[in-house]
């Protein structure tokens, strides 16, 4: 509940940026309540709740507004949370006095997920149903509504039957190494089955409309050969920026690297991992007599990023056209999956021990039970990821990846989660100082080389003034270009007369 300290210290800020937010709306209610303001309250409810201050004049720098009536507002807002919503909005409502004069709060609680959606009752759920974006309201698209409806039961799309796949679509080895692992974990159950009876028990297979046997959207994601060609963009795309976001870099070059990656999930995370290794770096520490790495992102956490994403993003019908993404740009890294945080989970208890919430939770059993691949081409060698099954679902992913970050002395990473997406950044490692003197003079010798490329030779002096570095500090940059041999010297090694040109073939 706002109190009269906190009330001042709100509308001191609203005075100062000039507008209401995302969690405060305020109405001059002169005239009475006003109609659309119900939306507010189906907005409020439907996010993470909010503020309404009935009484300040925006329009005249959020002062009191002249003929408002505290009493008559506070029971029409009572009136409309109560009536005009469904389910009704249990807000909190209070006369508080700012400058001397009466204004009328109304605190809108969130609804608890399985609640949700809040919407307005002249209306219908479909069109009377809102968000807040900004300082406005927002209509949410039935594609939200339906994400939210599903916190009130366990979605099963991963149960849905590919009508068009066979056994043969399904990789032997792979559904193998499952059963195994099942009949070793499970004897008294498994060891009783065929393979058939125990992929059924699995829901990897299961009967179509005719009663034939096909795989399972679970199946198929888990254990497919190729199970994008049914669902072409349950895909990972990875790809890597130049700059800070995905405009084109210097030279309009758009992209660095750019990969469609595909698979199934255990091959999918293993080629995702390998990607972020090979376009990022990896620096070093000496601790005592030995020497420790510090990549930019721990593999491991980016491993379990991308199961997370994989294992728990949206696979109703509306979302099979959106891919994972995992996008690297020069100052961090971002995994992005269709749909947001399911059921429970929160931004806020996000790495909570034990907490979890399963929207896939027949896909999550499965690929509890299901190894990655081999080494080899699709496998996590050379990735610093070894060994393992591709999932624990123990609510432990989040756990590991702050694990990971803290060891390798990083920041915790920012989820960002909305109705339709997740996403989960990391913040790219700042260079060691080594790091820092090599970026330095790599961009002395490209410099250096540029102006060579346009005059026959050049001086010390005059290379020391193209790279922008000292005299001093050039002579070794030079020397280390002639050993490369990327440029020679014009005269014998001591002679004052010395100069320097690109090497010649």
């Amino acid at each position: 509940m706002v109190d009269a300290e906190g009330l001042a210290e709100i509308v001191s800020r609203l005075r100062h940026i000039g507008t209401d937010s995302n969690e405060v709306e305020v109405k001059a209610a002169v005239g009475g309540l006003p109609k659309k303001l119900v939306r507010t309250v189906s907005a409020f409810s439907n996010g993470n709740g909010g503020l309404i201050i009935l009484g300040l004049d925006e329009q005249n720098g959020f002062m009191p507004a002249e003929g408002f009536d505290p009493k008559a507002i506070a029971d029409a807002a009572a009136g409309m949370c109560a009536d005009k919503v469904t389910p009704p909005a249990r807000a909190n409502i209070s006369i508080e006095d700012v400058d001397g004069s009466p204004v009328v709060t109304v605190e809108v609680p969130a609804l608890p997920p399985r609640d949700k959606p809040c919407w307005v009752v002249s209306q219908s759920k479909y069109t009377g149903s809102y968000i807040r974006g900004h300082d406005g309201d927002r209509a949410l698209t039935p594609y939200e509504i339906d994400r939210l409806e599903e916190n009130r039961i366990q979605p099963n799309w991963d149960l849905e039957v590919v009508e068009a796949a066979t056994f043969d679509d399904l990789d032997p080895e792979i559904v193998q190494s499952i059963l195994e692992r099942e009949r070793q974990m499970h004897p008294r159950v498994f060891r009783k089955l065929s393979d058939v009876d125990a992929q059924k028990a699995l829901n990897i297979i299961a009967k179509d409309s005719d009663g034939v046997l096909r795989p399972t959207l679970s199946g198929l994601l888990v254990a497919g050969t190729y199970p994008q060609q049914f669902f072409p963009r349950l895909n990972v795309t990875f790809t890597v920026y130049p700059g800070t976001d995905k405009s084109s870099g210097g030279g309009g070059r758009r992209f660095v690297d750019n990969l469609s990656l595909v698979g199934p999930i255990p091959v999918l995370v293993a080629d995702t991992v390998a990607a972020v290794k090979r376009n990022m770096r990896t620096g070093g520490v000496i601790e005592g007599a030995f020497r420790r790495d510090l990549p930019d992102y721990p593999p491991v956490a980016v491993r379990e990023a991308v199961v997370n994403a994989l294992m728990h993003r949206d696979y109703s019908p509306q979302a099979r056209g959106s891919q994972v993404q995992v996008n690297m740009y020069v100052d961090r890294l971002e995994v992005v999956n269709p749909g947001g945080l399911y059921g429970i989970m929160t931004v806020d208890n996000l790495g909570v021990a034990g907490l979890s919430s399963t929207r896939n939770e027949h896909l999550s059993s499965l690929l509890e039970a299901t190894p990655y691949p081999a080494a080899g081409p699709g496998s996590l060698s050379g990735s610093g990821v070894d060994g393992g099954f591709v999932a624990e679902n123990r609510g432990s992913g989040f756990i590991e990846i702050l694990d990971q970050l803290e060891r390798e002395l990083l920041p915790p990473p920012r989820p960002q989660d909305s109705l339709t997406t997740f996403r989960l950044e990391f913040e790219r490692r700042s260079p060691t100082d080594a790091e820092r003197q090599a970026s330095v003079t790599g961009a002395s010798k490209t410099r250096i080389l540029d102006y060579l490329a346009s005059y026959p030779s050049g001086t010390s002096k005059e290379l020391a003034a193209a790279a922008g570095v000292s005299t001093g500090g050039v002579r070794r940059i030079l020397s280390e270009m002639v050993a490369e041999g990327a440029i020679e010297r014009t005269e014998p090694l001591t002679s004052p007369k010395q100069r320097y040109r690109l090497r010649t073939q």
